[in-house]
C-alpha cells in the first residue's frame, strides 16, 4: 500500500469494489507486488537500496551509440520497420517499476496502488492524480487502455501480440482506475502489464484533429510521461534529451521512492559513431563520458594511453550476476539444410572455443553451457546430471506424446558443449561431425560435402558489421575440413535488421536477452506461433509442441521451485536439439569512463548501459 496515498478508507474501498465488479475477489492493495511471495520493499520505503539518494543533479551525460546501431530513422520504438533513436525510452514510463536487486517484483510508478484479484485472473491499477504526460495532460486509464490496444494491434511490432497473448483486455473502470483481465492463471501477467509502456492518446494528433496512423509515426515527438524530452537531433547522427522542467514526479511534495537517485543529468546526449574503432578514439579524445566494451581484444589492448596513465580516463570490470542466457550461432531451421538434428550437432563440433579464447579473447570468457547460463534455472547449473523427478514429471509425458520432438539425450546427464581441451581435440570433434553428417545423408565427394542429389553443403552467415570476422574466418576454416562452404555476408544495422525481420538468412549470431525470471517472452522466442510472424524473436523458426507445452508450464509456475523445474526441462530439450551453436559469456561488465563520473554500488541484477544512464552522476555537476 502506498504511504503517500493510503488506500484504507472503507467507503473508498467499497466504491472501488463496486466499480471493479469482483466483490469478494478483491485482494489487498499495495504499492508493490511480487510474482512469488512478497516484494523486498514494504509500502512507504524511501528509496531502493542500490541508489545514492543524495546524488547531485546536473550536467550533461554524453554517450556513444549503444549496441550496434550506427544511425536511426524514427522515434517510435514500438513498430517493426526502421531503427529507433537511442535513448527514446527516457520519454516513456509504465504503471510500475521493477527493482534491480530482486527477482520479479514491481512497485507503483504512474500507479500508486496495485491490486491482484484473489483468483489472479485480473489486476487493477490506480493511477496517481499527479501523473502527467509531457504535454501537461493527465495520465488516465483511457491512455493505458489506448497504449495496450495499440500495441496489440497490427500497427505495432508483432512481438507484443505474442508476449501479451494471455491478456484478455484492458478495462477502464474510472478516470484513474484500469483493470487488466487475463485468459489464464499466469503468475507473471500482473508484472508484465505493470511494466507496459504508456503513451498519450494524443501522440500523432494533427492540428486539425485527425490522427497519424501509429505505424506511420516516425519523427513525431512521442508524448510520454518520462523525465526527458527531445531537445534536438541530427537525423541518424545524434540526439539530445533534456530533463523536463515540469516532470510530474519532480513536482510532488514528497520524493517518489522509485525515482529517488534516478536520472541525475540535466541532459543526455547520444553520438552515433560508424564503427568500434572510431568510437574508441572518440572516447580517448574526450568526446563522451562512458562506454561499455564488448570486445575482449579491444578491452585488453585498446584502453591504454596517457589519459589512462594520468587518471583522466578509468576502466573497471564490474561483477556480473545476471543470468548469461544464450549467445551463439543460430540456425534458421526454416531452411532444409538445418532440419536434421545430426547436421546441427555436427556444425557445433566445428567451433573451437578454446582456440578462440586463447588466441582472440585473451582468456576473458567462459563457455555458454545452457540456455540459462549463469543461473540456477540452468540444467547445467550444478554440473552435468540427469533430470530430477520434477523435470521427469514434465518430460516423460511429452516424450510419449511427441517422441520426435524430445531427443533421447534429454534423459541423460546434461551434456557440456564440445571442447578441444586435452584429451579431446579439434581433430576428434571433426571426425565425430563427419560421422554425424554421413548418417544424415551428406558425404564428401568431388571436393565438397554433398547430399544424395549431389548438391554441395553451402550456407551463408549474415552479420552486422565486422565484429565477428576473425571468429568466422576461424570457424569457416574448420568447416572447410568437413567440405562445407561458409559464405560470410556483412551489412549495416538497418539492412541486417531487415533481413532478421524477414528471416532472410541461414545462420547468424544471436543473443537472447537475459532474464532472472523468464516467462511470457519465451513465447516470442521459441513459441510456434511466433515462428510464423515477421520480426519475432523466434529467429530459429522452431515450431515444437513440446517447447510450447514447457513454456506454458513456465508461465503458470506458482513458485520458484516449479519455475526452476520447468526451465531446466525446457533447457534440456533446447540444448539437445542443437538449434544454436553456443558461444561464450563475460562474467563482468567492462566499463570505461571519465574520472568525474560517480556511481553507487551496482545492484544484483543490471545491464551496464541503463545503469549508467539511470543511477550515475557527475562530480561537481551544476
Amino acid at each position: 500500500m502506498s504511504a503517500q496515498t493510503p488506500f484504507r478508507q472503507i467507503a473508498h474501498f467499497l466504491l472501488l469494489a463496486l466499480l471493479v465488479g469482483v466483490g469478494s475477489n478483491i485482494a489487498q492493495a499495495a504499492q508493490g507486488i511480487a510474482q512469488y511471495g512478497k516484494p523486498k520493499y514494504a509500502d512507504g520505503f524511501a528509496h531502493f537500496d542500490y541508489v545514492n539518494p543524495n546524488a547531485p543533479r546536473g550536467g550533461t551525460l554524453t554517450l556513444p551509440n549503444p549496441g550496434q546501431r550506427t544511425s536511426f530513422d524514427k522515434f517510435n520504438p514500438f513498430t517493426l520497420r526502421g531503427v529507433t533513436a537511442p535513448g527514446i525510452d527516457l520519454m516513456f514510463e509504465s504503471l510500475a517499476e521493477g527493482s534491480a536487486d530482486e527477482v520479479s517484483s514491481i512497485y507503483g510508478l504512474l500507479a500508486d496502488d496495485i491490486e491482484i484479484a484473489k483468483d489472479r485472473q485480473s489486476v487493477t491499477f490506480r493511477i496517481r492524480p499527479e501523473a502527467k504526460f509531457s504535454d501537461g495532460s493527465p495520465v488516465l486509464a483511457a491512455d493505458v487502455k489506448h497504449s495496450f490496444d495499440t500495441l496489440m494491434s497490427g500497427l505495432a511490432h508483432p512481438r507484443y501480440k505474442t508476449t501479451f497473448a494471455d491478456v484478455k483486455q484492458a478495462v477502464v473502470i474510472s478516470d484513474r482506475v484500469v483493470r487488466f483481465d487475463f485468459k489464464n492463471n499466469n503468475t507473471e501477467l500482473p508484472i508484465m502489464v505493470g511494466t507496459l509502456p504508456i503513451f498519450s492518446r494524443n501522440w500523432g494528433r494533427r492540428p486539425d484533429g485527425s490522427m497519424i496512423a501509429f505505424d506511420k509515426l516516425a519523427f513525431d515527438a512521442p508524448i510520454g510521461s518520462g523525465p526527458y524530452l527531445i531537445e534536438s537531433f541530427k537525423a541518424g547522427k545524434s540526439i539530445v534529451f533534456k530533463r523536463n522542467s515540469q516532470y510530474w514526479a519532480d513536482q510532488l511534495a514528497k520524493p517518489l521512492n522509485v525515482r529517488v537517485g534516478f536520472y541525475n543529468f540535466d541532459r543526455v546526449l547520444y553520438k552515433l559513431y560508424s564503427d568500434d574503432a572510431v568510437r574508441l578514439e572518440a572516447f580517448k579524445a574526450g568526446e563522451f563520458d562512458a562506454l561499455v566494451e564488448y570486445r575482449a581484444k579491444i578491452w585488453a589492448k585498446g584502453y591504454v594511453g596517457s589519459k589512462f596513465d594520468n587518471g583522466t580516463l578509468l576502466k573497471k570490470a564490474f561483477i556480473n550476476h545476471n543470468g548469461a542466457g544464450m549467445q551463439g550461432f543460430a540456425m534458421n531451421v526454416r531452411k532444409p539444410i538445418f532440419q536434421d538434428l545430426r547436421v546441427r550437432q555436427a556444425l557445433g563440433l566445428a567451433l573451437d572455443f578454446e582456440w578462440l579464447n586463447r588466441q582472440i579473447f585473451f582468456d576473458q570468457y567462459g563457455r555458454i553451457n545452457s540456455f540459462f547460463t549463469n543461473s540456477d534455472l540452468s540444467a547445467n547449473f550444478d554440473g552435468p546430471r540427469k533430470p530430477t523427478e520434477a523435470e521427469l514429471k514434465l518430460l516423460k509425458p511429452l516424450k510419449a506424446k511427441y517422441p520426435q520432438w524430445v531427443p533421447d539425450a534429454v534423459f541423460g546427464p546434461m551434456p557440456l558443449p564440445p571442447s578441444t581441451k586435452s584429451p579431446g581435440s579439434l581433430r576428434q570433434n571433426l571426425r565425430q561431425a563427419r560421422e554425424l553428417l554421413m548418417h544424415a545423408g551428406w558425404q564428401y565427394r568431388d571436393g565438397a560435402l554433398r547430399n544424395e542429389k549431389g548438391e554441395p553443403f553451402r550456407m551463408e552467415m549474415v552479420e552486422n558489421g565486422g565484429f565477428f570476422l576473425r571468429i568466422l574466418s576461424a570457424y569457416g576454416r574448420n568447416l572447410e575440413k568437413l567440405g562445407i562452404q561458409l559464405d560470410i555476408r556483412t551489412s549495416d544495422f538497418a539492412l541486417y535488421q531487415k533481413r532478421m525481420n524477414e528471416y532472410d538468412f541461414d545462420m547468424t549470431t544471436t543473443r537472447f536477452p537475459d532474464s532472472q525470471n523468464p516467462g511470457n517472452e519465451l513465447w516470442d522466442r521459441f513459441g510456434s506461433q511466433a515462428a510464423k510472424e515477421k520480426g519475432s524473436d523466434n529467429i530459429i523458426g522452431v515450431q515444437s509442441p513440446v517447447l510450447d507445452a514447457l513454456i506454458e508450464e513456465i508461465t503458470k509456475a506458482q513458485n520458484r521451485e516449479e519455475l526452476r523445474a520447468a526451465c531446466r526441462a525446457l533447457d534440456r530439450v533446447l540444448w539437445n536439439s542443437y538449434y544454436v551453436i553456443p558461444q561464450w559469456y563475460n562474467p563482468t561488465h567492462r566499463v570505461a569512463f571519465r574520472n568525474e563520473m560517480r556511481y553507487p554500488e551496482p545492484p544484483l541484477y543490471y545491464q551496464a548501459e541503463p545503469w549508467i544512464m539511470q543511477n550515475w552522476w557527475k562530480e561537481g555537476a551544476k
